[in-house]
């Protein structure tokens, strides 16, 4: 997860401590929503591999799916060539 920098300053005048507190506090929700949203991105798989008799029985495959079409004896991957989305060959 990715580190993010926090304001390393303190002051006495108290203006500049109120100031300093409010970009604090705006700072700290930031890194909350940045944390969160890394999260979420670490967490989410870049692809699907399936193993499978035939790649005709994927309901929806995505572009970058990968499958191991047992019928064939290959890898398939579900990739994007201009117009067409379709099934590849990957060996």
């Amino acid at each position: 997860m990715a580190r993010y920098p926090t304001l390393p300053f303190t002051t006495t005048n108290e203006e500049l401590r109120e100031m300093y507190n409010e970009v604090q506090r705006w700072s700290s929700m930031l890194i909350s929503e940045l944390d969160s949203r890394d999260i979420e991105v670490d967490t989410t798989p870049s692809t699907n591999i399936y193993a499978v008799v035939t790649t005709g029985s994927i309901g929806r495959p995505h572009k970058g799916d990968i499958a191991y079409a047992a019928s064939a004896g290959k890898f398939r991957g579900y990739v994007s060539l201009g117009s067409e989305t379709s099934w590849q060959d990957l060996n």
